[in-house]
């Protein structure tokens, strides 16, 4: 049994040493969006995202330009925390394209008392001025 424990907890050691400084940043960024999310701030939410007229969402209803309309779209959408509901998030892939930009695909789910709702996303990250920020997010 100890050396089964012994395993596992090297295993899970490894885990977590082989994720580098950047990938553990970005990891934080969506951490800090749920908790966001699930706390009905979609100012607070909006921080994970690169905050420039570049900035592109690609979703439902097309490609949105820009930080503050994909705010007042974000708005739109969910107005209440009814609308919002429980967000949870789970990362399919994060994957390192240079030194300064990822994609990261995963997958999103609202629990929600007026219907669950659910898909994916894939994002591109970059580092900007030392900061990892979502410069384009297509989530269907």
């Amino acid at each position: 049994m100890r050396r089964i424990f012994t395993l596992l907890l090297l295993a899970t050691s490894m885990v977590s040493f082989s994720q580098s400084k950047d990938e553990k940043a970005i990891y934080k960024l969506l951490d800090d969006q749920v908790v966001a999310w699930n706390n009905a701030d979609l100012v607070t939410f909006m921080e994970g995202y690169w905050k420039n007229d570049s900035l592109m969402f690609i979703g439902k209803s097309g490609v949105t330009y820009g930080w503050q309309n994909t705010l007042d779209n974000y708005k739109k959408g969910y107005p209440n925390k009814a609308a919002m509901g429980d967000f949870t998030s789970t990362v399919i892939q994060l994957k390192k394209l240079s030194k300064n930009f990822y994609s990261v695909t995963g997958k999103w789910y609202l629990k929600r008392t007026i219907g669950d709702a659910t898909g994916h996303y894939t994002l591109l990250v970059q580092k900007i001025n030392g900061k990892w920020l979502i410069i384009s997010d297509h989530s269907s």
